[in-house]
């Protein structure tokens, strides 16, 4: 029976600005082919995991320290739904009541809820 095989490591270098990346895996260039990536990093695992989201999978190299796979992109409506499972109701209810751009208007409050919601989908507090 063979051996398994050892994960390997590969060098990464990402020189990420806004708008563009140049990913190098074990110095061949791919970011050619990468619209988008993940780099996750769970220390007591040693290694960070880079998560290369593509153009077209099918024409994907891959050579690379870091584990990495090629994630196929998610559905917006179940990314949306998850985000919205994990709000507290009274906690938008709250923030959104206390929201400076609140008027005394018809659905402001849902307006204001709305607004909410996306600044929490951006990080915003």
């Amino acid at each position: 029976m063979a051996e398994p095989l050892k994960p390997s490591a590969h060098n990464i270098v990402i020189d990420a600005q806004p708008g563009h990346a140049n990913i190098s895996i074990d110095d061949a260039e791919v970011g050619n082919y990468v619209v988008g990536y993940t780099l996750e990093h769970d220390v007591p695992n040693a290694l960070p995991l880079l998560i290369l989201h593509v153009r077209h999978p099918a024409g994907a190299i891959f050579d690379g320290l870091a584990r990495v796979a090629v994630a196929a992109p998610q559905e917006p409506g179940e990314a949306i739904a998850q985000f919205l499972a994990g709000i507290e109701p009274s906690a938008l209810e709250n923030a959104a009541l206390n929201r400076d751009d609140l008027e005394n208007v018809k659905y402001d409050l849902t307006r204001a809820m709305l607004a909410q919601l996306a600044d929490w989908a951006m990080g915003r507090p």
